[in-house]
Formats: C-alpha cells, structure tokens, sequence
C-alpha cells in the first residue's frame, strides 16, 4: 500500500465511520508494509532461537548481548550503554541487576556520585566464552534462513536505519 492509497482509506474511513471501511484487506496491507510490526515479529523470533540456544549456559540472548557490549566498553556509565545500546536507561538498570546478582556484572560510582558505572566480571567473561559457541550455532541457524549475502546486506541496512533514527 502506498502512501496515497492510505491516505485514500483513512479519508474513507472518516467520511463513511471507520467501523464501515476497515476492512481485512486494509489490516492484511498495513501490517505487510509495517516496519514496526515486520521488525518486532522478526525479532521475537529471532530472540527465542537465541534464547533456546544459549538456554545450556543459563543466559538469554539480551544478557549475552549486554555482557559482549560491557566486554566492548570496560567501565562504561549507564548513559552511554542505554544511548549506544538503543534501551532507556530504567530497562537497561533492570537488565542490570540481573546480571549483577549471577555475579556477572559489578556496579559502581563514577567520579560523579549520580553516575553508575558497569563491568564484567571474571565470572561474566566466562559465561561469554562459554555461551559463544552456542551463540554460534543459533546465528548460523538464523543467518542461514537468508543466506549469508542477503544477511550482510540486511545487517547494513538496519545500521543506517539506527543511524537515521538516532
């Protein structure tokens, strides 16, 4: 559906009452053509096969990726995780004190009392060695649903697309 066929519908459906004009078609159009609902279907699926996998470990996909991006940057605040991270910083918190009770992570105050700062642990780095592996496997699975090209190519494309978005 291009954007003079919705505005079309949605000037029907204030014309005629949108209970009249709202039809399976339109819905089946509009969710095909959603970036967000294609996006977030996809990823909750991708999710769950890395879930699955990394299941052995006693990590899901979300810890791993954090524990990779504290491994990234050592020491970091919570600021800039959430803000390079794409997360608000009360879900990354969440997040956090998850990992810090499994002993993975440890916070701490930066030179600023108001700013928390995180890194991984010993024990962190080795449940990040342990899962790889694993990782590896469920990203070979996920990856090999698109072949490899195409995978390189939607990874690109959904970079400029966070970089567009920022």
């Amino acid at each position: 559906m291009n954007y003079k066929e919705l505005q079309d519908e949605l000037a029907a459906m204030r014309t005629n009452g949108a209970a009249s004009c709202l039809s399976s078609a339109f819905c089946l159009d509009l969710a095909r053509s959603c970036a967000a609902f294609n996006l977030r279907r996809a990823s909750r699926l991708v999710t769950q096969a890395f879930d699955q996998a990394l299941k052995p470990v006693g990590l899901k996909i979300t810890q791993f990726s954090l524990l990779v991006s504290f491994v990234l940057s050592p020491d970091s605040n919570l600021a800039q995780l959430a803000q390079g991270l794409g997360m608000d910083r009360t879900t990354l918190s969440r997040n956090l004190r998850v990992l810090e009770k499994k002993g993975l992570v440890k916070t701490h105050s930066g030179e600023d009392r108001r700013e928390q700062r995180v890194e991984i642990t010993n024990k962190g780095k080795g449940a990040v060695l342990q899962a790889v592996p694993l990782w590896h496997q469920a990203q070979e699975r996920v990856v090999g649903t698109l072949g490899k090209d195409k995978w390189d190519g939607l990874a690109k494309d959904l970079r400029t697309m966070v970089k567009g978005l920022r």
